[in-house]
């Protein structure tokens, strides 16, 4: 089947990738747009995973103020300044610091949750689970994924995104990342609430 231009020019905006590329995908997909770009955006992840080891130490310090009574500071890298001032990097950014704003996380990932904490979550979990009756050998599984499920609320990366429940906040970052073709990191975050210590 032919590809048109017009598919293989809208593939290559919407995946970041080459010409070339971008029209190998659409004749493996028999010119099916949507199955070019599925295929496309599952090869652009991978490559974002492997991207997860290179440096990411430039970036833009972002803002956002609600109302004057929520203010965010969240701290975005990647490795190159010319991809740390594109604008669709700086609408990941924005788009970060408003849903750090909304959702109030306390965390960005799992690895900075300090293990005494985990530790005193998972016990109280297997208290409950032991006082609903649950059976001894699953007392600890059950409380297990009660915690997982209890710091992911809490955790920015495994966070729905405010503006697309249907997917992550981690996901979203992978996928920009995946299209700007650069390892993008969240440093760190800080959220203040006017009255609220």
């Amino acid at each position: 089947m032919a590809v048109s231009i017009e598919d293989i020019k809208r593939l290559k905006s919407l995946t970041g990738v080459g010409l070339t590329e971008a029209k190998t995908a659409l004749t493996e997909a028999d010119g099916d747009f949507d199955k070019a770009l599925e295929a496309m955006r599952k090869k652009g992840l991978t490559r974002a995973e492997k991207r997860g080891e290179r440096v990411a130490s430039e970036g833009i310090i972002e803002t956002y103020s609600h109302s004057g009574r929520v203010g965010v500071v969240v701290e975005v890298n990647c490795e190159t300044d010319f991809v740390a001032r594109t604008e669709e990097f700086k609408a990941l950014a924005h788009d970060l610091a408003l849903h750090i704003a909304a959702m109030n996380p306390q965390y960005v990932n799992a690895d900075d949750i300090p293990a005494d904490e985990r530790e005193r979550k998972t016990g109280e979990f297997t208290e409950k689970a032991k006082n609903e009756g649950k059976p001894d050998a699953m007392v600890a599984q059950i409380a297990d994924g009660m915690a997982k499920k209890y710091f992911a609320e809490l955790c920015l990366l495994d966070q729905a995104f405010v503006k697309d429940p249907s997917t992550s906040v981690g996901e979203l970052i992978k996928a920009t990342g995946a299209k700007l073709g650069e390892n993008i990191v969240v440093r760190r975050m800080a959220r203040l609430e006017l009255g609220v210590n």
